[in-house]
């Protein structure tokens, strides 16, 4: 309850910054991606930054981040990476169009249209690093009954026509991301 606590007020400091914007920029869409959308999706795990990617070029003047307590009273800090960029790694081209609609309390619709990527897709921006959290939080969705290794290899090997460059390492990282999904899961919901 406190990350979302911090996130919603994250997101308030964003509507405040862009206010000042002309009628016509409204809605901007903005698209959770990352450890903050894996939370969104599972309650699970909490992440310091914030990944977002917004339908129209942003400025800000200052930093966004908000310092909060976590359950156990430590002090953090949650703010908006404003480095943050897919374009670098896989992602499925409607992916953005297929991002979830999120209620964050105080935060107008008109103003900031908040999506977060479907589960699949979040899965699919993990695998072009895949580091040991990026496999966990794979595991997690699989888990949480939200991703399947057919939907992930159907998903990425689509994502995967709209790139160049060396691909093998990312299609080792499907077969892999496949095979752990394969292996948590029931033979029943494979």
């Amino acid at each position: 309850a406190r990350y979302l606590k911090a996130f919603a007020e994250v997101l308030s400091r964003i509507q405040r910054a862009l206010k000042g914007s002309g009628p016509d920029a409204f809605p901007i869409r903005m698209v959770i991606a990352g450890g903050a959308a894996l939370h969104l999706l599972t309650g699970a795990r909490v992440s310091e930054d914030v990944d977002a990617v917004f339908s129209t070029r942003v400025l800000f003047n200052e930093e966004i981040e908000v310092s909060y307590r976590d359950p156990d009273g430590r002090a953090r800090l949650l703010y908006l990476d404003r480095n943050y960029n897919d374009t670098l790694g896989l992602l499925h081209e409607d992916a953005h169009a297929d991002a979830r609609p999120v209620d964050i309390s105080g935060i107008d619709k008109k103003l900031i249209d908040v999506r977060v990527l479907a589960p699949i897709d979040l899965a699919v921006s993990k695998l072009s690093r895949f580091s040991d959290q990026d496999r966990e939080d794979i595991l997690l969705l699989a888990r949480e009954g939200l991703i399947d290794s057919a939907s992930l290899r159907k998903r990425s090997e689509q994502a995967l026509a709209g790139y160049v460059g060396d691909l093998s390492s990312v299609r080792n990282s499907i077969a892999i991301a496949c095979r752990l999904i394969e292996s948590a899961q029931p033979p029943g919901r494979r």
